[in-house]
């Protein structure tokens, strides 16, 4: 049980003891005690006040005497300051979790919960790689999907690949036009970059197709609309449609291309799904439920044909479903996709991690599955994220302008293994070893940079920023890693039998100016308050499906590790127990740093 669960809890039996009156945890507030202020955990009891006709002082310091002494084993001392109480807990308490857990490598994990959520993220377009945006979702959905894990939820990664429609034939007809029959063999380029060069490709052509155009005399609406090479791809994409046996070979051909591409990259970054949908095998779906909502009055027919939902009510407007020759839209299928995914799996919770120019269509999503009632409706959540910019600017695509993710992944390699030869730091690595560390140091500088940040807010990505050793960054959290297994190595790990014994030992201060200072110093005791958030923190993350939570965590343990280590030294200890104490505070920070960054999906070095 987590120490502010046992304060909320020893809290609210004092007041029910002192006062004969009982109250819940959502009648008081337990916060960290401010650096400033002596203590541990402060309870605000100003709520409380009224409703038990005591003044805040006199409230407060009734409790703290009533706690002090009735769970002296928990809380050692107490002080009001202005009607906030502050609580010291006992260092026993503190000495007791480490003894207990800092052996533990899986220390933070929740117990199994019993529920299977769903995790759908990545969802490329087939007709071009990968970009940055593409990671920052790549990495938040792994991220979320590790950390539910870790909550001691059953996860299933999915992931949806749109390998149909008008985009997909936009490639397909220039590479048709202009490739000569290059392969990714016959050019050495990776299959989505091939056939997402030829995106690019079909935009120069087409721009330049209506710029021809309109010097003609067409208006720039007409001009959009008649450019030959746009004609083809439509053409292309009603031949799709009817099965047209060379455009399906095509589409096979090129699609193939992709997705090998597709999966180097995401071995490169470390993403992984355990079920991937193909648009080309559900975009039927969902038809049935159209006429399942219009049999149930959710749905109504327009004079023209087409099928709509009104939801005016709720805020939003009317939404088609079905258009009027009777072929779906988007949300038709992903009405269908929902309830295909429920059918497979049964997850209590869905979460769809996509951008957040999509948040309308979720909640528009999300509320026509509910009035159909379909199961698991009620768990649909959309991890808006917000978009990913470069301090030159946003990217286009179809301008050719956007940032290729495994040029980026590449590009941070090389300016890991560019900082640590000019920090001087390769002496006694092989090359293997040196390989493997710049691409350790390259990935997590990338993806702590990208997932460091609450999910809803937009970023600008500076690549120099987030490989700084100084900075809020993965490569500080992995050297104060590397520096904890450097002080193992030296000092040798705590053998738990000698730790218990050496703990009970420890003296108080023999300085007579110091005498009033426990067992555990301050620094001490700040790295084992934070140890012990660990498994809050992951519970919190999960349920706000916020990583950054973990990511802040993280770097906040490193520099209260480096506050720590630079105050109290542990080779040269006061007694052989404080060695000990430290050597085991030390394993354990080690163990945490390495768990919290690897639900991040980052590494952390043994040296660097």
């Amino acid at each position: 049980m987590a120490i502010t669960e046992l304060i909320s809890g020893s809290v609210i039996n004092a007041i029910s003891v002192l006062y004969q009156t009982s109250t819940d945890p959502r009648d008081f507030q337990i916060n960290q005690t401010k650096p400033e202020f002596e203590g541990d955990y402060t309870v605000v009891v100003f709520a409380l006040v009224k409703k038990l006709r005591k003044s805040p002082d006199g409230l407060a310091g009734e409790l703290g005497k009533y706690l002090t002494t009735s769970q002296s084993e928990l809380f050692s001392a107490y002080n009001v300051i202005k009607g906030f109480l502050n609580l010291t807990i006992a260092d026993a308490y503190w000495t007791s979790l480490l003894s207990e857990q800092y052996h533990n490598p899986i220390y933070g994990r929740g117990q199994t919960k019993n529920q299977k959520v769903m995790v759908e993220y990545s969802s490329p377009n087939t007709n071009k790689p990968l970009h940055l945006g593409h990671l920052r979702n790549n990495f938040l959905g792994w991220s979320c999907a590790e950390i539910l894990k870790a909550a001691g939820y059953e996860v299933v990664k999915t992931c949806i690949a749109n390998d149909r429609g008008i985009h997909i034939c936009k490639s397909m007809v220039a590479w048709k036009k202009y490739a000569h029959g290059a392969t990714p063999e016959s050019t050495g380029l990776k299959g989505d970059h091939l056939v997402g060069d030829y995106y690019v490709k079909f935009g120069e052509v087409y721009k330049q197709e209506v710029a021809e155009l309109v010097a003609e005399g067409k208006s720039t609406e007409q001009a959009e609309k008649e450019a030959p090479i746009m004609l083809e791809a439509q053409q292309m994409l009603v031949d799709w449609e009817a099965g047209k046996p060379d455009v399906i070979a095509l589409w096979e051909k090129m699609n193939a291309w992709v997705y090998e591409g597709f999966e180097q990259t995401y071995k490169l970054i470390g993403s992984n799904f355990d079920k991937t949908y193909y648009e080309s095998q559900t975009y039927l779906l969902g038809k049935d439920l159209v006429e399942e909502g219009l049999a149930k009055g959710v749905f109504f027919q327009k004079d023209d044909g087409s099928v709509w939902i009104d939801l005016t009510e709720d805020g939003l407007d009317q939404k088609i479903v079905r258009r009027r020759d009777g072929t779906s839209v988007y949300i038709t299928q992903d009405i269908g996709l929902a309830e295909l995914k429920y059918n497979e799996y049964h997850c209590k919770q869905s979460i769809y991690v996509v951008g957040d120019e999509q948040n309308y269509h979720f909640k528009v999503l999300k509320l026509i599955c509910q009035k159909l009632g379909l199961p698991g409706a009620d768990g649909m959540h959309h991890l808006s994220y917000g978009m990913v910019e470069l301090p030159t600017g946003r990217m286009k695509t179809r301008e050719g302008t956007v940032v290729d993710a495994d040029d980026m992944v590449l590009e941070m390699i090389d300016m890991a293994e560019q900082k640590t030869r000019e920090l001087g730091k390769v002496d006694g690595f092989t090359e293997a070893e040196l390989v493997d560390l710049y691409q350790t140091l390259g990935l997590g500088a990338l993806k702590f940079f990208l997932l460091r940040v609450d999910p809803k807010k937009r970023m600008i990505f500076n690549p120099e920023e987030s490989i700084d050793l100084h900075g809020f960054t993965a490569t500080f959290i992995q050297y104060v890693h590397a520096r904890i297994k450097s002080i193992l190595r030296k000092e040798g790990k705590v053998d738990r039998a000698t730790l218990a014994e050496g703990i009970t030992n420890l003296p108080v201060a023999a300085t007579p100016l110091l005498t009033s200072i426990p067992v555990l110093y301050k620094l001490e005791k700040d790295l084992l308050i934070a140890l012990e958030q660990y498994p809050g923190i992951i519970e919190t993350a999960a349920v706000t499906h916020d990583p950054s939570l973990v990511a802040g965590y993280a770097f906040r343990l490193g520099q209260t590790f480096n506050s720590f280590y630079a105050e109290h030294s542990i080779a040269g200890a006061e007694t052989p127990e404080k060695k000990l104490l430290r050597l085991a505070i030390s394993e354990m920070t080690s163990h945490v740093l390495k768990s919290s960054m690897g639900l991040l999906g980052i590494r952390v070095p043994e040296r660097m």
